[in-house]
């Protein structure tokens, strides 16, 4: 039986090959079911690796997770509430609201107008809609300490899968909807991982898929030299993925701004690297590159969720293992949450935008030929989120240095419900004139505190000068949260003065005027480890 299921397989993949084709004309020809198959296999491999990964999140932070994985096709029934997937689409439900040419400010406005949860980059860009700042301002370094996180990466699958062979166009897509919640390294993830898709439907070798979509992405940027560094890596150590990723960690493992001074990683380019470390290790096996993929670590479903989405296009959905299409199949018509799609419709969807962009990039379509017209991609200009930003310190609101009180601040404590343990949360104040001031030595300084549905406004003055006015108000989808509340990076170095100052006031929704403030991150500029950095094998 296994050896009828290999024959099979071994077949649809000949089919498959044969059936997309490079001409010397200028235009990629493909057979339309093939088309569909490839665009089917990448929603499925998406489906299927986040389900993989998904017990595995977080749960291995600078570390190889060493424990079982026990997953079963039956699993993938649960990608029907994984925010991989109906994130992104909220950005298709936004195109079929307002066409194919959307503007990005109404892709922001229903991503943050969505009913559900967002985290780190999403929701400072949802958050940053309310308070009127929009794309692509919000997801500009200057107003979302996120920039580079991971989150523009994990939703922009559905742009490679309706952008065959045209990484051009995907490019420009991505650029226009990553820059509301990304920018810099943030953006050029989304960039790459759509480029590997759409590279991936007339490129079967997986190494020259990576090395086709690192051109969408400039070479200046460090997710670009990551990358590359994986390539490397892999050359030297062919075999043993471990020894890479020790070496990969060594040098990009703590460049992450978001989870400054923790083991905590959401970087987009860190993740990135992992997803290539499980494609290139994973020699195309999709048991063997779910595996490695989700052992690196870090955000371990979204990663091999990737990972698996690329053979998925390689192989196309009848490539795939037959149980894991039958895992799909059995939820096929399943509404995922937040959405009005299924994995059936949004294969069809995203089939008929794949033909719409192939007709108006100037490509062909007949009942028995889809021709592309051949694109070469051009990376957008270098973007740095974050230069030379190294982290320093955390100073807890609790800790007396450093930090000076005007006016009535209070303890807010909470009470566990399982032991009933008194833990001082954060301090906050009410009244208009309140003051909290922070002496710090550095170039750039984060102010943490908690978005609450009682939050109220302050102003923050730098150095004796307004910087700007925040609203801490937030109760969207029920979340409340211990965030950034406000930052500023490349000051000269040097002391600085923050003062953060109660304005008693509020917007009409907010259930009062609280400002709650946790801690504080400094930074200072620096050369970043990794610019020195040589692998071992280099020395």
């Amino acid at each position: 039986m296994k050896r009828e299921i290999f024959v099979l397989a071994f077949i649809a993949g000949l089919i498959v090959i044969a059936s997309c084709k490079n001409s010397s004309d200028g235009f990629r020809t493909i057979k339309p079911e093939v088309l569909k198959d490839k665009i089917a296999g990448g929603w499925a491999g998406k489906m299927i690796g986040v389900t993989y990964g998904a017990p595995t999140e977080f749960r291995a932070q600078d570390k190889i997770f060493e424990d079982s994985i026990k997953w079963k096709p039956s699993d993938i029934k649960g990608s029907l509430w994984q925010d991989d997937v109906y994130v992104q689409l909220t950005f298709l439900m936004s195109m079929d609201k307002f066409g194919i040419d959307t503007p990005a400010k109404k892709f922001q406005e229903m991503f943050a107008k969505a009913g559900y949860p967002l985290w780190h980059a999403n929701m400072q860009a949802r958050k940053n809609y309310y308070d009127s700042i929009f794309v692509p301002a919000s997801g500009s370094p200057e107003n979302n300490l996120h920039a580079d996180d991971i989150d523009f990466q994990i939703e922009a699958d559905y742009i490679g899968f309706m952008c065959p062979g045209m990484p051009k166009t995907g490019s420009a897509i991505a650029q226009k909807i990553g820059h509301i919640m990304n920018y810099g390294d943030g953006v050029y993830g989304g960039i790459f991982v759509g480029a590997l898709y759409s590279e991936a439907f007339f490129e079967s070798k997986i190494l020259k898929v990576i090395e086709k979509a690192l051109r969408s992405i400039p070479a200046e940027s460090d997710y670009f030299k990551i990358i590359n560094d994986i390539i490397k890596l892999h050359q030297q150590y062919p075999s043993d993925w471990q020894l890479a990723w020790k070496e990969i960690e060594a040098k990009w493992g703590d460049v992450d701004i978001c989870g400054a001074g923790s083991t905590f990683n959401i970087d987009a380019k860190l993740n990135g690297a992992f997803i290539v470390m499980g494609l290139l290790y994973g020699e195309g096996d999709p048991m063997k590159t779910l595996e490695i993929t989700t052992r690196c670590g870090q955000d371990s479903d979204c990663n091999p969720s990737n990972a698996m989405a690329v053979l998925g296009v390689i192989k196309g959905f009848s490539g795939l293992p037959i149980d894991m299409q039958n895992g799909v199949k059995v939820m096929g018509d399943s509404i995922f949450i937040n959405t009005t799609y299924s994995f059936n419709s949004a294969v069809t969807s995203t089939e008929k935008y794949a033909r719409d962009l192939i007709l108006r990039e100037g490509g062909k379509i007949n009942e028995k030929n889809i021709m592309i017209k051949t694109q070469e991609p051009v990376a957008p200009v270098t973007e740095v989120s974050f230069p030379n930003v190294v982290f320093d310190k955390t100073v807890s609101v609790f800790d007396k240095d450093g930090w000076l009180f005007k006016g009535n601040w209070k303890a807010f404590e909470t009470v566990s419900e399982r032991d009933n343990k008194v833990t001082k949360q954060s301090m906050y104040a009410e009244k208009a004139g309140d003051e909290l001031v922070i002496d710090f030595r550095g170039t750039g300084i984060s102010i943490e505190g908690n978005w609450y549905k009682d939050g109220g406004k302050a102003d923050i003055f730098v150095d004796g000068n307004l910087h700007r006015s925040i609203d801490t108000y937030y109760n969207f989808a029920n979340q409340q949260h211990t965030v950034s509340i406000w930052h500023v990076l490349n000051l000269q170095p040097g002391d600085h003065k923050v003062r953060i100052v109660v304005k008693g006031e509020k917007r009409p929704e907010s259930a009062g005027t609280r400002v709650y403030i946790t801690s504080a991150t400094i930074f200072t500029t620096a050369p970043k480890k990794n610019e020195s950095w040589k692998f071992s094998f280099e020395n």
